[in-house]
């Protein structure tokens, strides 16, 4: 394949070479002599770009003279000298085929050989050219966020260069509106009966509590980068990306107005390095922040992108991370594409504790300790497959995927916790020095995305155990198995949860029987196993291009007009939320809102409509529905007791991009 590739290659240099050199040779008159004909070889502009390129010299491109045949001959000799053809290549190239002789009444003719687009008349006989092919509507491309075709060198627009690196800024303004029929949150994102403004409440006022937010919080700043290197092999991108999702500074200088005073904070940083191995092949490595392997490959098109249909269906993340990968493309037929991915990210959880007066260093504290404590990185791998689904114009691929991962996350009870010491002598005796409690974090997802011309369909499904961190699991982490011990101690104080002393769920029990006069264990004293709490779910996303549908003016005003359904459900498994052992966590309960959350649903629908590439107005219409485990009507909604939450809401508003 790669011969033939060469060879292919060559024959359309030679082409072009020897349709040159033969218009100038037969434009030369009958009697010139030897000097002129040297210096019209000379002058051809194909034979000084190979002098300026160092493939011939100039006294060698002045000896490329005689008939064309004889000039094409003279140079495939002259490059098969110089090693650049092959000797497959020379062959191949000076037994020209049968299709490519010339008829004898072409071979008089005197005129010149012009492109189509500057020719004055047409050609006797030749065919009417076609009309140009109308424009269409491009179909919905799916959000890919982790692409698999690999970037191009010199492949980036630059709006500017500093030296002689280029960069390109991107983003976009976002200002939207939005109605909540029940959020006593004052959260202008949905997160219904998972964080609960009053602690221990789980309840509303009178009504339901409705609340109107409007805000533009979510606009997005970036930049893509691209690099220099003298290898034509190499290629180095990059990006850096932020926005202001996050809250107000809590500074004297911002509390009399904070409400405007969102922080720009990091989305993305990253560099990546291609190797073009060949036109098949490509390698890469990448560093920095960016979306997770897991997860993040498959994401829905939905308006309200603060949480992203977090605990409802949708698991993503950006994290920092070392990434390896391989793009190799397969087959010809339908542009086939094989890239598996393997990366090694920073090992963090999502279980953080009551933030109280701990603010943001509470919340990096244990999220972040918990995975760096079990002294290993997370490890996470994708394979993608990306074919063309559709050849219909302005389609996108259709990809398959996989994606995986595994990690750990560690408490830590230091002997100097409060109450260690006043433990048995037994339990002393046991761990003289502290202890370690520890649980497994790992996932896998399936994911399709099939670009037609008429719809664009994207579903995702996953399974997997401690997936707060990827907002799965409603917001469980792990809990702490006490089934089958007795003589109970703890929980105690862990070193990545700050003063409070149920942070981690760290205890200790006996095996046998537990004398509680004498404080004496029959068995053994171990850690209570810390097991993490299981979860399933996904999402469906359908995408329907209307003016595409219509036929509508690509340039035109009504050229814009999107509709989204989306549908998505996150669930932990029953077995776990009901398990009578996990006590010593409050049951299942995660440490935000200490209730058994068994399930988040939601249902939208989105319409676009687009006024120019630069202009889009949006208007959606969602259901988030948060349901307790079965027959526990913990929640009070209007004064009624529920074992669901509910919130209708509707968002609108318009978005700027550059």
């Amino acid at each position: 394949m790669r011969a033939r590739s060469t060879i292919v290659g060559s024959l359309i240099i030679f082409s072009l070479l020897l349709i040159s050199i033969a218009a100038f040779a037969e434009n030369l008159p009958a009697s010139a002599s030897a000097a002129q004909t040297n210096t019209a070889a000379a002058a051809d502009p194909l034979l000084q770009l190979l002098v300026t390129k160092g493939v011939i010299n100039p006294e060698e491109a002045k000896s490329l003279v005689g008939t064309p045949a004889e000039q094409r001959a003279k140079l495939l000799a002259l490059l098969r000298q110089k090693g650049i053809l092959s000797a497959s290549d020379y062959e191949a190239l000076a037994t020209p085929s049968a299709s490519s002789q010339v008829a004898p009444n072409l071979v008089a003719s005197t005129s010149p050989i012009l492109p189509a687009a500057i020719s004055q008349t047409p050609a006797p006989n030749a065919p009417a050219p076609k009309p140009a092919e109308p424009g269409v509507v491009a179909a919905i491309a799916p959000l890919r966020v982790l692409p698999v075709d690999p970037p191009k060198k010199d492949g980036l627009n630059a709006a500017f260069k500093m030296g002689g690196v280029k960069m390109t800024p991107y983003g976009f303004i976002k200002a939207t509106a939005d109605y909540d029929s029940s959020s006593p949150n004052g959260d202008d994102f949905p997160f219904v009966g998972l964080f609960l403004g009053t602690p221990g409440t789980f309840a509303t006022g009178p009504t339901k509590d409705p609340e109107f937010h409007l805000k533009a919080r979510s606009t997005r700043i970036g930049a893509n980068i691209e690099w220099p290197d003298i290898s034509p092999k190499i290629v180095l991108t990059g990006r850096i990306e932020g926005d202001y999702e996050g809250n107000f500074s809590e500074v004297d200088n911002r509390d009399v107005s904070s409400i405007r005073s969102n922080a720009f904070q990091l989305r993305l940083a990253y560099v990546r390095m291609d190797y073009n191995a060949s036109e098949n092949t490509d390698y890469y490595f990448e560093g920095g922040q960016d979306w997770t392997l897991f997860g993040s490959s498959a994401l829905p098109a939905i308006l309200e992108t603060t949480f992203l249909g977090a605990f409802y269906g949708d698991i993503y993340e950006r994290s920092p991370q070392f990434q390896f990968g391989l793009v190799q493309k397969l087959s010809p037929w339908h542009n086939l594409k094989i890239s598996p991915t393997f990366a090694i990210m920073m090992p963090s959880t999502g279980q953080i504790e009551k933030l109280g007066s701990l603010g943001l260093a509470g919340q990096l504290a244990q999220a972040e300790r918990e995975g760096a404590d079990s002294g290993r990185p997370e490890i996470e791998g994708r394979l993608a497959f990306q074919w063309q689904l559709d050849p219909a114009k302005g389609v996108a691929p259709a990809q398959i995927l996989w994606s995986g991962f595994q990690g750990r996350r560690k408490s830590l009870v230091a002997n100097t916790a409060p109450g260690y010491q006043s433990m048995p002598s037994e339990y002393l005796a046991a761990f003289p020095n502290g202890f370690a409690a520890s649980s497994n974090m790992y996932g896998n997802q399936l994911a399709i995305q099939l670009p037609t011309r008429w719809f664009t369909f994207v579903a995702s499904a996953y399974r997997g155990a401690d997936l707060r961190f990827y907002f799965g699991g409603q917001v469980n982490s792990f809990a702490t198995d006490t089934g089958g011990l007795t003589g109970v101690m703890g929980p105690f104080q862990t070193l990545d949860g700050g003063p409070l002393a149920a942070a981690g769920g760290a205890v200790l029990g006996c095996t046998g029987t537990y004398d509680s006069e004498s404080g004496t264990c029959s068995g053994s004293v171990v850690v209570a196993p810390q097991r993490p709490i299981r979860s399933f779910g996904g999402f469906v996303n359908l995408g329907l291009p209307l003016s595409r549908w219509f036929n509508a003016d690509p340039k035109g005003h009504n050229a814009g007009w999107q509709l989204y359904l989306h549908a998505g459900k996150d669930q932990v498994v029953n077995r776990d939320i009901n398990n009578p052992g996990f006590a010593a966590n409050g049951g299942v309960a995660n440490s935000l809102s200490p209730l058994p959350l068994l399930m988040g649903k939601m249902f939208a629908g989105t319409l676009n409509y687009k006024l120019n590439p630069y202009i889009t107005f949006s208007f959606e219409q969602s259901i988030y529905a948060t349901r307790l485990a079965d027959h526990l009507d913990l929640y009070n909604i209007a004064g009624k007791a529920s074992n669901e939450w509910q919130d209708h809401r509707t968002e609108f508003g318009p978005i700027f991009t550059f």
